[in-house]
């Protein structure tokens, strides 16, 4: 959340673990003068140029019971936020935030952009008992910095959705597997390749030239170059694959399933959909259903051919959380970071996350003087 200060939301763990828990603790109220902090915010969907510094932005509450409000140290961003910020799945969120229609204001702005961070718990509802004030969210790999943790619970649980909870693949059942990443010098991308990579597969990266010594570095067995010919004919050269992680879409989607093997439970999942674009366009239920027959049409197409087609969404999940945490502090998963901006210069931080062609993460030191 780009804000200095503090942000809130439903922590994650808070309603699964209270069950059996000691007595939950009271709410603890902000101070009086916690009345507004530093945001950068928009008032309108558009370009870079619609972002907006106020030092006036109201200080979040607690609304519900299962909700914390965390003191931010460091953000990141994701290329969903560039998206977001033209207006990009709008509808739904706006339905998200606010879905019984309570609230008397007909428009989102000011609306501070953002989803990935790392702080300390300021505040708790009364319903958690997972957290308390002063904790580490969401419990932050002791072995990083808030700016390294900043950057990975996003990609991260990206990463874990699209292999194990809807590819299926985990540490018992990857082990020898071969597996394909299109688009892997990314975010999600470099995360997927260390989390395969720790799970025992045979991981091929899918990247430009400049980025595949990185990629070597974080344990990708073969790295194909996108641009030093037809990548189809390239991939084609290969053993087929047991397991396709797609970061880019477009065409590669017309191609890519036929480099898996056939009726052998081999997997593509894309992580490139059009529900939330339906949802803008159609609205909600139309889009739903469009998205439905979309899927769906698609799933049955290759599955008579053999393979598996799945879509894969950023999923929120605090067990899952933990687990990454304990890669990360086992030194199997580790942060890559493309380039750090101070809060000031959180318009900067946009321009160079639409440069595109990211090596990782684009984070933003909140608490930093500069």
């Amino acid at each position: 959340m780009l804000s200095r200060g503090a942000a809130s939301g439903r922590a994650l763990r808070g309603a699964v673990r209270a069950g059996g828990q000691p007595p939950v603790r009271g709410l603890r109220a902000s101070p009086r003068a916690r009345c507004a902090m530093p945001s950068w915010v928009i008032d309108r969907y558009g370009r870079n140029d619609v972002l907006r510094f106020t030092r006036d932005m109201v200080f979040p509450t607690i609304h519900f019971p299962n909700e914390v409000i965390i003191k931010v140290h460091a953000a990141s961003l994701n290329p969903i936020d560039l998206s977001m910020r033209s207006g990009y799945g709008a509808t739904a969120l706006n339905m998200k935030r606010d879905p019984l229609k309570l609230k008397t204001m007909e428009t989102e702005f000011p609306l501070t952009l953002g989803r990935d961070v790392s702080g300390v718990v300021m505040e708790c509802g009364l319903s958690v008992s997972y957290f308390k004030p002063g904790d580490e969210v969401s419990f932050k790999p002791k072995c990083l910095s808030h700016t390294e943790a900043a950057s990975l619970p996003y990609v991260g649980l990206t990463a874990w959705s699209a292999v194990n909870q809807v590819g299926g693949l985990n540490q018992s059942n990857c082990s020898g597997k071969r597996v394909l990443i299109l688009g892997a010098s990314g975010g999600v991308g470099t995360f997927a390749v260390q989390l395969l990579k720790a799970w025992g597969a045979d991981v091929t990266a899918v990247c430009s030239h400049d980025a595949s010594t990185l990629m070597k570095k974080l344990g990708a067995d073969d790295v194909i170059d996108y641009r030093s010919g037809n990548l189809e004919e390239q991939l084609k050269t290969l053993p087929l694959f047991d397991f396709i992680l797609d970061n880019v879409g477009g065409s590669t989607e017309k191609w890519a399933l036929d480099l898996l093997k056939k009726w052998s439970g081999a997997t593509y999942v894309t992580l490139v959909t059009p529900f939330l674009i339906n949802m803008d366009k159609l609205g909600v239920a139309d889009g739903m259903l469009q998205t439905g027959v979309t899927v769906g049409s698609k799933t049955v197409k290759h599955l008579f051919k053999g393979v598996h087609y799945r879509w894969a969404f950023f999923m929120p999940s605090g067990r899952s959380l933990d687990e990454i945490a304990e890669l990360v502090d086992s030194g199997k998963i580790q942060p890559v970071i493309d380039q750090v901006f101070s809060f000031s210069e959180v318009p900067k931080a946009f321009l160079k996350l639409e440069e595109g062609h990211a090596r990782g993460k684009t984070v933003i030191d909140v608490i930093g003087k500069k």
